[in-house]
């Protein structure tokens, strides 16, 4: 995995690469490879999306990727560090289970999900991936995890009860 941090004009992003994959087709003067590359784009700050880019050389693979996952980042609720409660994403054949954690633990969960985890901004996490280890669903996944997270406010006011507020001892 690689990081890349770039100025985007409006905030901070950080682009994740998760997976390159090298694609052969054999022709007459031998073979021709080319690339896809699957990156997960992120402001550390709740906003998090992927791009896939396929071309003939991995620099421009990775960066049609990029421009994709740009275009298609969403917003996720988070609680300060890690998120609001325990979450189930699927997509295809890939499910992962998500657990908040105490502060200190850190993000443990792995490939593709630790780099839209760390996109997203959590820094404390479980993880356990199940079913199909393939990058593209690992990551679609642990974003639909993500999008299925709701903070506590709107939980209650969807039970029909009030918000309390906690005062200091």
């Amino acid at each position: 995995m690689a990081e890349d941090t770039r100025n985007s004009g409006e905030s901070d992003s950080v682009e994740k690469v998760v997976h390159i994959n090298r694609c052969a087709k054999v022709v007459k003067g031998g073979r021709r490879f080319s690339f896809s590359a699957l990156v997960v784009c992120g402001d550390k700050n709740g906003r998090v999306g992927w791009g896939f880019g396929k071309a003939n050389e991995v620099a421009d693979a990775i960066k049609k990727a990029t421009e994709s996952s740009r275009k298609k980042m969403n917003v996720v609720h988070l609680n300060n560090n890690t998120i609001p409660h325990e979450v189930i994403g699927e997509h295809g054949g890939g499910h992962i289970m998500l657990k908040p954690a105490s502060p200190g633990t850190g993000i443990i969960a792995g490939g593709g999900a630790r780099a839209v985890l760390e996109a997203a901004g959590v820094k404390d996490v479980i993880g356990k991936s199940f079913g199909s280890s393939n990058h593209a669903n690992v990551v679609k996944a642990t974003l639909a995890a993500l999008h299925a997270l709701r903070p506590k406010d709107e939980i209650l006011r969807a039970r029909g009860k009030e918000i309390k507020e906690r005062k200091a001892l």
